[in-house]
């Protein structure tokens, strides 16, 4: 009792009142959280994991890492291997529980409480696993396969060399094992499609040898084309990859390809204004509550880290590190970002609220990819 007491006077005294709309307080959410880092190690073959602020160990054994993806699902770690290798593991006990190779060549995957599915490169196919990674079903498109996402009771992706895009339809509407059929294909989309997003109902891809990206309306099943432009009108040369934007309840993020601004635009794609930065943007992340976005660089900028408030639409911070920044990722439950440094084999984390470098953890072997899985205590 003595305890609770305590407990409840000191959550009191921090001003951690507030009750969600379930009715529970988010710090007692928070204090049963854990958060624990899965950072790829890019020339390694290897996960490294990092908790409570340490370096604890190496998941090894996880194929060509150079583009290495990781995914949580409940309790389920999935990792896809740039050589077209699937690791399903347990993410709480850091062990590999099975691998199965779908492709040669492979980056994108998504996962349904059902299923998982691959974008596969080489073998040129979307192939369908249950969640044991046992093979359910195969569609072969003769092309380079991006950008696949789920919505609904539709599976859309991309064909890169088809310049086509495909929905497939679960006939048995999300319920048990899925049974996909091709629902509609949308032909000469644009060139070399090469990511995609999911807006709402809006699957959005963007091209490679296109002025424009493309927005498939999955509720009525039509395509249109629209124009990103810069602030005299000239086109974008190159629509980043998808996972770089950042979208926010009312704008847009993109991040300019060969110019040094981010792009910000209204929800429905109308231009706002540029935001100069420091170098040529690659990647851009809002932070769980969308107040702040961190912003990357490639070049000489490569070390530095700009933050902008999206309020005001200014840059509000600078940070350089002693290496290649490669990645960042923010924290839900704690004011923290964690920062990827290559070069200096070291995750950095920034203080979000102070703003100020709070620690390094280092033993981490050319890191890139940082991935969190939120672990209940």
């Amino acid at each position: 009792m003595i305890k609770k007491l305590l407990l409840s006077t000191t959550i009191l005294a921090l001003g951690f009142v507030n009750i969600n709309a379930k009715g529970v307080n988010p710090i007692f959410s928070m204090l049963n959280t854990n958060e624990k880092l899965f950072v790829v190690e890019r020339e390694s073959s290897s996960l490294a994991v990092i908790e409570q602020g340490m370096t604890k160990g190496h998941m090894t054994g996880m194929h060509n890492m150079n583009h290495g993806v990781v995914k949580f699902d409940g309790k389920d770690g999935y990792v896809i291997s740039r050589d077209g290798w699937v690791i399903k593991f347990d993410p709480e006990k850091e062990v590999i529980l099975k691998e199965v190779k779908t492709s040669d060549s492979a980056i994108g995957f998504t996962i349904n409480k059902n299923f998982l599915a691959v974008a596969n490169y080489a073998k040129k196919s979307v192939d369908i696993l249950d969640r044991d990674l046992n093979p359910l079903q195969s569609f072969e498109t003769g092309s380079k396969n991006v950008g696949i996402k789920i919505y609904k009771d539709y599976l859309i992706f991309s064909q890169m060399d088809n310049d086509k895009i495909t929905v497939l339809k679960d006939l048995n509407g999300g319920r048990g094992k899925p049974n996909f059929v091709i629902h509609k294909e949308f032909e000469d989309v644009g060139v070399m499609p090469f990511d995609a997003m999911i807006k709402n109902n809006n699957f959005i891809t963007g091209f490679f040898k296109s002025d424009f990206f493309g927005v498939v309306d999955l509720d009525t099943m039509t395509y249109k084309k629209i124009d990103i432009l810069l602030e005299d009108r000239k086109p974008v040369l190159k629509v980043p990859h998808f996972g770089f934007w950042s979208i926010s309840d009312g704008h847009v993020f993109i991040p300019a390809v060969g110019n040094n601004k981010v792009l910000v635009y209204t929800s429905d794609f109308k231009f706002v204004k540029n935001i100069e930065t420091e170098g040529l943007p690659v990647f851009t992340a809002l932070s769980p509550d969308k107040k702040y976005m961190a912003v990357t660089f490639s070049g000489k900028k490569f070390p530095v880290i700009q933050i902008i408030d999206t309020k005001t639409l200014k840059i509000i911070k600078r940070f350089e590190f002693d290496g290649k920044v490669l990645h960042v990722r923010w924290s839900k439950i704690r004011p923290n970002l964690f920062v990827s440094v290559n070069d200096t084999n070291k995750v950095a984390v920034i203080h979000t609220k102070d703003w100020y470098l709070a620690r390094e953890m280092f033993n981490i072997k050319k890191p890139s990819g940082i991935f969190i899985y939120e672990e209940a205590k």
